[in-house]
Formats: structure tokens, sequence, C-alpha cells
């Protein structure tokens, strides 16, 4: 049975994710990264409250099998460029390094639609230097899912979002799988998925794939 590492438990997707977790029969022991308590109560969950400033102090005796990451924030709730960086870019990668020095040879992480580069979006251009950093941390395995706008139950409401997902979810026989908007327990369900079932070495997963999976 394997050992797993969650990052964002507490966050949109990353509650469904913890759920999976706990229901599938291969993970015997989850580990929980989170700044306040997650409120997850169950004999395989072991939850380490942190400060992500200070991630590389962490240490963890037990060798991890699968990494998942679900850190993000908006630009609204950051309140900055460089708080909104620190968060989906230094705290991620901050993350798989803990990660991987603790064995993990496989990581499973939520991107963003858009992600690039060279966008001309500072929020997609964050996400895009996040994903080519990734490559370069050293798992067998990473696999990055860009999901579509979510649907889901949040801790902190968020009212343009709640209407376009009203919108999209009723109109989205019209749109395309990649565009759609998608649940939060699908996107949780695939990454379980991928961390058990791809043999892949490095994959980027866009929205109409998860829909479809």
């Amino acid at each position: 049975m394997k050992t797993a590492i969650v990052a964002g438990a507490i966050g949109l997707i990353g509650k469904e994710l913890v759920k999976k977790l706990i229901h599938c029969n291969q993970y015997r022991t989850i580990y929980t990264i989170s700044r306040t308590e997650t409120g997850i109560i169950h004999e395989k969950v072991k939850t380490l409250i942190v400060n992500f400033d200070i991630l590389s102090h962490l240490n963890i005796a037990e060798s991890i099998d699968d990494a998942f990451c679900t850190l993000g924030t908006t630009m609204k709730q950051a309140g900055s460029k460089e708080q909104f960086k620190k968060v989906d870019y230094q705290y991620v990668l901050e993350f798989a390094g803990l990660a991987r020095r603790c064995g993990a040879t496989r990581f499973v992480t939520i991107s963003s639609m858009g992600a690039a580069l060279k966008s001309p979006a500072f929020y997609n251009r964050v996400k895009g230097m996040t994903e080519e950093a990734l490559k370069g941390v050293g798992f067998s395995q990473l696999f990055i899912l860009r999901p579509s706008l979510l649907l889901g139950k949040r801790n902190e409401p968020r009212i343009a979002e709640y209407i376009s997902g009203f919108v999209m979810k009723a109109l989205n026989f019209m749109i395309p799988a990649n565009y759609r908007a998608i649940g939060a327990d699908k996107v949780a369900e695939y990454m379980v998925k991928m961390a058990l079932n791809s043999t892949e070495g490095i994959k980027i997963i866009e929205s109409g794939e998860i829909q479809n999976g």
C-alpha cells in the first residue's frame, strides 16, 4: 500500500481529493500539508500544520510515494502580483521539493487553462512558469491538469464564478469540452486515476480530457 502527501487540502479540489484518497484501498496513509486545520478526521489522514515560507525545514519520517498539489489563489485573494506568485509558484515548487526529498517519484498538480510562459496575462504566465519549473524537479512522473471553470462548494463564495458556472453548466452541451465548466470532484477523481494507472513520464492534461476521463 502507498503513502500520499497533499498540499491544498482545504481548497475546492483538495477537499474532494482527500476524500477520494481515503476511500482508495491502495493508500494507507495520507499526509495533508496546510496552514490551518483541515477539519478532516480519519485514521488514514495525518495533518501537518506548516508555515509555507519555511516548508524546506519540514521533515517527514515516512517515505512518500505520490504527491498531489492543489495549491492556488486568485489575484483578489493574494492582494498583489508578488503574493500571487509566492503562492502559485514559490509554494508549489517548495512543496514539490519537499515531496521529492521524501522519496516521491510521482507528482500530480493543478494548473490552469491558458498556462503559458509567454502569455500576456500575468496569471497564465505564472502558471506557465510553474509548469516549466516542475519539469526540472526530478519526478519520474509529472501530471499537470488544466481544468476549466470549477464547479463545487467553496469555503469563500465567488459570486462571479457562481454566475459563470451556472450559465456554463446550462449551456455545456453547446460548449467545446475544453471550455466546459467541470466539477471539482471530477478533477480530483482524475488526479487519483493518473497517479494509479498512468505510465507516462510528463503529461499535460487539458480540461476536455478530464471531462471525458
